[in-house]
C-alpha cells in the first residue's frame, strides 16, 4: 500500500485484518494501520508485492509509481486509487505496462475511511480484471468497465460533477441561510430531502477534504470540455471548493 493517510490506512488495515499480508509505505503518515508492516520506502514497500495499491492524490500519483517502479515483480497488479484525469491514468498505464506490470486505473465509489473494504470501486486498463480477482473475494464489491485504462477515472469523473454539485449546492444554500438567521430551518430541509447522514456528509467531507476534491473537480471540468460538454456545474463546484480549500 503506497498512502497510509485517511483513505490508504483504512484499506491497509482492513486488507490485514483480512488476513494478507500488508507492506506499507507513507513518505507523511507517522502511524501505520494495525498489522500492516511499515516499508523505509516505495521500491522496498513493493517488492514482494502480488498487488500494489497507490492512495496517495492525484498530484503524486505520477511521483509514487515511479519510485516504486524498480522495486515492481513482473506481472504485479499496480493499481492506482487516485482520483486523476483519465489523461494521467493513461499515462500510467504506459509506464507500468512497458515496465512488465499490469495496471488497473481503480475508482472508488464511496467515503473509503467510513466504508473500508467495502467501498464500491469500478476498474478498468490491463490489470482491472485481477484487481477485481485479487480484492473481490475480500469484500471489495468492483466493477470492471473495460481494459482501457482512464474508462474508469472518466465515469468516476462524471459522477462527481453530481456529488460535489449536490454539496456545493448544499454549502451555498446553508452559508445564505446562516446570514439570514436562519440555518437550523434549511438544515431540517435539507435533511428532510436527502437524508440527515448524507447532508452532514456532504457538508463536512467537502471542508475537510477541500483540497484533493478542488483538484478532482478542476479534473471534472477539464474533462467535461474534452466532452464537448459545459463544465457550469463543475466549475461552479470547483470554484466553491477552493474557496474552502484556502481555510484548510
Amino acid at each position: 500500500m503506497l498512502g497510509l493517510g485517511e483513505a490508504g490506512g483504512r484499506l491497509a488495515g482492513d486488507l490485514a485484518a483480512a488476513g494478507v499480508a500488508v507492506v506499507g509505505y507513507d513518505p507523511v503518515a507517522s502511524a501505520g494501520a494495525e498489522g500492516v508492516v511499515r516499508a523505509a520506502d516505495p521500491e522496498t514497500a513493493v517488492a514482494e508485492a502480488d498487488v500494489v495499491l497507490s492512495a496517495n492524490s492525484g498530484a503524486a500519483a505520477l511521483g509514487a509509481a515511479k519510485a516504486a517502479l524498480p522495486g515492481l515483480r513482473p506481472g504485479a497488479v499496480y493499481a492506482d486509487l487516485n482520483t486523476a484525469a483519465p489523461e494521467l491514468k493513461r499515462e500510467l498505464a504506459a509506464l507500468l505496462d512497458e515496465a512488465g506490470a499490469r495496471f488497473a486505473d481503480v475508482a472508488l465509489l464511496g467515503p473509503v475511511p467510513a466504508r473500508g473494504l467495502g467501498t464500491p470501486a469500478l476498474a478498468s486498463g490491463s490489470g482491472a480484471g485481477a484487481f477485481a480477482d485479487a480484492v473481490a473475494p475480500l469484500g471489495m464489491p468492483v466493477e470492471v468497465v473495460s481494459e482501457q485504462a482512464g474508462d474508469a477515472a472518466t465515469l468516476k469523473l462524471v459522477r462527481s460533477v453530481f456529488m460535489k454539485g449536490i454539496a456545493a449546492a448544499a454549502i451555498e444554500s446553508l452559508d445564505a441561510a446562516e446570514a439570514a438567521g436562519r440555518r437550523e430551518w434549511l438544515e431540517r430541509e435539507l435533511a428532510a430531502v436527502i437524508g440527515e447522514p448524507l447532508l452532514v456528509r456532504l457538508v463536512e467531507g467537502s471542508r475537510r477534504h477541500a483540497v484533493r476534491r478542488a483538484e478532482e473537480m478542476a479534473a471534472a471540468r477539464e474533462l467535461l470540455l474534452s466532452l464537448g460538454v459545459e463544465p457550469r456545474i463543475a466549475s461552479a463546484s470547483a470554484s466553491l471548493l477552493a474557496e474552502l480549500a484556502k481555510d484548510a
